[in-house]
Parts: structure tokens; sequence; C-alpha cells
């Protein structure tokens, strides 16, 4: 049986806080929901061992008995509305990184399905650029120094997806990014000496981007809550709290959702942006690092 998906999860557990706030048992909220559906005479019903996998985020909802759920909580705001109703969908759709789900791992292809509908990432990183801002070569070279063993064709691959990740940033709807970056990070050791002039390049081009802000922390910076590692938020409309946490490790990835913890991290990047330099800084430390190189 497959593992449920973070965004299951989260909408599992905005049901149950829903229920709870609509102060109803399962067994009412049941009742309730039933009774709606047999007015719409659509022929499904719901049960409480199924709700209860369903706020366990076991088991997917379809959209019409979402919709009598939202109706007997009384949920009026259309907005978190469709958002909830949109997770519900997700599990059906296919997204174009399922053509790759024997070269990369489950973890990965829920972080690229998660950026494909969030509304916003904001992401710090110590020592590695965002996948989202990084050019071919960077990546190639990044993904072969952490995938050891891999064969030239895998990484390709891996460098294949990582470029097409990289539409959220020009969508229709764009995604809202904002990167936190140390300084350590555009000053690898590199034996291609080719790579980093353009990935600056890159990052200088991505900061005319609309969608796109982008910091910088010294390395003269003070301590602070990024010593601890780096880590992205996804965020999606507000009014669902659907917000995610991704920590990604060597060989996974933690996905962070309870809401009191997401604070945390919140909490913690307000603080990398304090102790980044502005904008206008960033750009101009950047465009100075990638001087460097001539």
């Amino acid at each position: 049986m497959a593992a449920p998906s973070v965004r299951q999860r989260r909408l599992g557990a905005e049901l149950n806080s829903l229920r709870e706030r609509a102060a109803l048992t399962g067994e009412q909220a049941v009742q309730r929901v039933n009774d709606e559906l047999r007015k719409g005479d659509s022929g499904v019903f719901l049960d409480q061992p199924r709700l209860s996998r369903i706020e366990g985020g076991r088991l997917g909802i379809k959209a019409v008995v979402l919709t009598a759920l939202l109706d007997v909580y009384d949920v009026r705001d259309q907005a978190k509305r469709d958002v909830l109703l949109s997770l519900a969908r997700s599990g059906a759709r296919r997204g174009w990184w399922q053509t790759y789900r024997d070269l990369i791992s489950p973890a990965y292809a829920e972080l690229t399905e998660l950026e494909a509908s969030a509304r916003s990432l904001r992401s710090y990183q110590t020592l590695l650029l965002p996948g989202l801002l990084q050019t071919a070569a960077y990546a190639r070279a990044s993904i072969s120094a952490i995938n050891v063993g891999s064969s030239a064709e895998e990484v390709n691959t891996r460098v294949e997806v990582r470029q097409q990740r990289q539409a959220v940033l020009t969508r229709p709807k764009p995604l809202e990014v904002w990167a936190i970056i140390h300084e350590a990070t555009l000053r690898p050791r590199l034996e291609d000496t080719r790579i980093m002039p353009d990935q600056l390049q890159r990052l200088l081009d991505l900061m005319d981007y609309p969608n796109i802000s982008i910091q910088v922390i010294p390395l003269s910076a003070p301590l602070h809550p990024g010593i601890s590692g780096s880590f992205t938020v996804l965020g999606f409309p507000e009014s669902a709290d659907l917000d995610v946490v991704h920590v990604e490790h060597l060989a996974n990835a933690l996905y962070v959702e309870d809401a009191a913890d997401v604070a945390v991290y919140n909490n913690a990047f307000e603080h990398l942006r304090a102790h980044a330099l502005p904008l206008a800084a960033s750009a101009d430390l950047t465009a100075r690092i990638k001087q460097e190189h001539k």
C-alpha cells in the first residue's frame, strides 16, 4: 500500500480540524454528510471508518463527499474550499514528473508536485543553491557530487527533471520565490571554472524577475538560525493553513507538517531575512563575486 502523500495528510488534518471546530463527533458528521449526499442523489455515501481514514491521511476523498463535508462544517470561504478541493483532486492527476517515477525518489516527486501547486516558496540554503535557480551545468556538477556512483545517464535524467521543475517560475501565475543563500554557496570550488560565472549571472538575471527575491547572508554575519541547516517552506493559500516545510537529507527528505512546527521555520526564516543583506546589496555582492572569476 502506497504511503499517503503530504497533500493527503494535510487535507485529512484540515478536515479533522474543521470537524472539531464545528463541534461534531465523527458519527454526527457522517450522518449529516449522508443527508446532504442523499439530496444530491449522487449514489455516494460516507461511513465512520472511511471518515477516520480520510482524517488520518490514509485515504483520499471524492470531490462530491468533500463538498458535502465542507457544507456540513459551514466552510463559506470560497478560497479555502477551492484549495481543499484541489488537494482532493490532485491524487488523480498525473504530473509530468511521473514519467520519471522509476528514476527519482517518491520524496523528490512529492517535492516537485508541491512546487507545482504551491503559491510561494521560501528557501534557505547553506552550501547548495536552490534547485529552481540552478543552471544545467551547476545542476550536473552538484548532482554528480551528491549521487556518488550514478551513471552519466542517471545524472543527465536528474538534471533534466531539475530543469523542468523551473517552469513554475514562468507559468501564468508564477511561483513566488524568496531565496536566502549563504555567501559560501556562491564560492564553491568546482573543477570546471566555467560553471560559476554562468551560474552567478543566472542569479543576477533571476533577481530581475518580479516573483523572485534573492538575499545573501555574508560571511561576516553573526550566528543565526540557519546554522542548523537548510530548509524550504512551501506556502499555500493562507486560508487553508497548509504550509509544509521540506528538509532534504542525503538519502531522503523530511516533511514538517504540524502547524506549530511550521511556524518555527517561518519565524526562523524571518530572522534569516534580517541577517541577510538587502536585495540590492545582495545583487552587488553576487556581481562582485562573479567579477572575481575573470
